[in-house]
């Protein structure tokens, strides 16, 4: 099964995760890699965003820990490089010429991980078994952005992961896999992250081998019974650090 998957370019959280994927799948998969942005966004207006958010304290702690896993050359690139699988920047997803690529590589199964552009109906539909996408909750609950810190702001007890067959909405489609687990008293943000990833990796090699098969399962999210949040306020990272939970 030829698999391409679209990612973004985190060095702290996502490297583990394609390693143990990459492990299971190297010999037909292929990695592209976007900037971590979201539409029209720019790098500083990333970075002060999340200052203005987060703080000066946050920001320091996220810049240093990047900053020295790229020191370490702690990749998704190296990781890719140490399986042999080809892994490249690109720009767009949507771009017509990228998409011609992904015909001629004769792509049969899309899958995003961590990807901030919303994909359209021509790449959704390009691959012949599907496109997917793995989010850090469980859908229909806690669609849209930072999933994992909205669960510990709201004080949840419970949190999973959800892999599904997009459609053009947000966070939207036909569910074929999900994985609940525990969320730990004192759990930090960032220890959280870790936890869910490497859930979310187990989860997505078990959904793999069942497209393989053709026996996995598509049920249609009801989102009518979900929640959508987007990127928090000030207040609600005063909300989160009042449950007692902090980001790192």
């Amino acid at each position: 099964m030829n698999i391409v998957f679209l990612t973004t370019d985190d060095p702290i959280y996502l490297p583990s995760l394609f390693e143990r994927v990459l492990a299971a799948h190297s010999d037909s998969s292929t990695v592209f890699v976007v900037p971590p942005l979201y539409k029209n966004q720019t790098a500083l207006q990333a970075a002060w965003r999340y200052f203005r958010t987060f703080g000066f304290r946050a920001t320091w702690s996220l810049t240093t820990r990047t900053l020295g896993a790229k020191v370490r050359r702690r990749s998704i690139a190296t990781v890719c490089a140490q399986h042999d699988v080809p892994c490249e920047p690109i720009r767009d997803v949507n771009d017509s010429a990228f998409l011609d690529r992904l015909r001629a590589m004769g792509t049969e199964l899309i899958v995003s991980i961590s990807c901030p552009q919303i994909f359209a109906r021509p790449l959704i539909d390009l691959p012949a078994r599907g496109c997917l996408n793995v989010h850090g909750a469980l859908l229909p609950e806690y669609r849209g952005m930072m999933p994992s810190f909205w669960m510990l702001a709201n004080d949840e007890k419970q949190a999973g992961v959800s892999i599904f067959f997009v459609n053009e909405d947000i966070d939207a489609g036909e569910l074929c896999g999900q994985r609940t687990f525990e969320i730990r008293p004192g759990e930090t943000l960032d220890e959280f992250l870790g936890r869910s990833k490497a859930i979310a990796a187990e989860l997505l090699l078990d959904v793999l081998e069942d497209i393989e098969n053709a026996t996995a399962s598509r049920a249609p999210l009801d989102l009518s019974m979900g929640s959508y949040y987007s990127w928090p306020d000030r207040e609600a990272v005063r909300r989160f650090h009042a449950t007692g939970r902090r980001l790192w």
